[in-house]
């Protein structure tokens, strides 16, 4: 591991950590393609799973009080339901195929998120929620990225944004916790080789995003946040599609 990628890497998760704790979410598609590009596929979205695993922890007792637990689990069961045989998948799909995944899948939960922002739709009932988790827990596995079906779903269930963002960290940390417990079981060698030192990098930039993301807080509005978020979301997952692609071509 280079200087200058463990830099990139740090700068990447940093970003990711302040647009988790401004908008809830939004860590994973903002990373996930950067980190598959630096660190292959594999490695990418286990890394992935244990960094959005640490910042939603922390951000979660920040948020206590405004967690909806029914919400939640309505959410978390059918996604751990998902998480672990795309788990068991994704551990043996190539590199080349796996970033076109993850590309693919941003790309699509992307266009489908902002699709959802313009409808009118409204959906009500237990069953929209078990889909939502369960489609979460499988892109969350395959791609790291389990933040767009649920944003789909709060947007068409009309969810307030504060005890949406607040319940998904809770969520987040049970799907990231199922997800690597199945894969590095699986796979003990898909751990990025970083030194212990630069896992303690990696854990002072997540706390320092968070820390920041509560400052800037007071100044940027949500929408403006995941606007942000996705802009940045779309060129990465371009990008990794793009590698993918001339992966399997090579």
């Amino acid at each position: 591991m280079t200087t200058g990628l463990l830099i990139v890497v740090l700068v990447a998760v940093f970003i990711g950590a302040i647009a988790q704790r401004i908008a809830g979410l939004g860590f994973a598609l903002l990373i996930s393609p950067f980190l598959v590009i630096l660190l292959g596929s594999h490695g990418g979205v286990l890394m992935v799973n244990v960094c959005g695993l640490v910042s939603s922890a922390l951000i979660m007792f920040r948020v206590w009080k405004d967690i909806d637990w029914s919400m939640y689990r309505w959410l978390a069961v059918p996604a751990v339901i998902g998480s672990v045989p795309a788990s068991a998948a994704a551990v043996y799909l190539p590199a080349g195929p796996m970033a076109v995944v993850v590309g693919a899948v941003v790309l699509a939960a992307l266009s489908v998120s902002l699709l959802m922002q313009r409808t009118s739709v409204t959906v009500t009932g237990n069953g929209a929620k078990a889909v939502a988790g369960f489609v979460s827990g499988v892109t969350n596995a395959v791609a790291g990225v389990g933040g767009p079906s649920v944003s789909a779903y709060a947007l068409m269930a009309r969810w307030p944004q504060r005890p949406f963002a607040a319940t998904l960290q809770p969520f987040f940390v049970t799907i990231a916790v199922v997800t690597l417990t199945a894969k590095i079981s699986l796979d003990p060698g898909q751990m990025p080789p970083f030194q212990a030192w630069a896992w303690a990098l990696i854990a002072l930039m997540i706390i320092g995003g968070i820390y920041a993301g509560e400052k800037l807080q007071r100044f940027i509005r949500d929408d403006q946040a995941r606007a942000a978020v996705v802009v940045i979301a779309f060129f990465g997952a371009a990008a990794a599609l793009t590698k993918g692609i001339i992966d399997l071509v090579a």
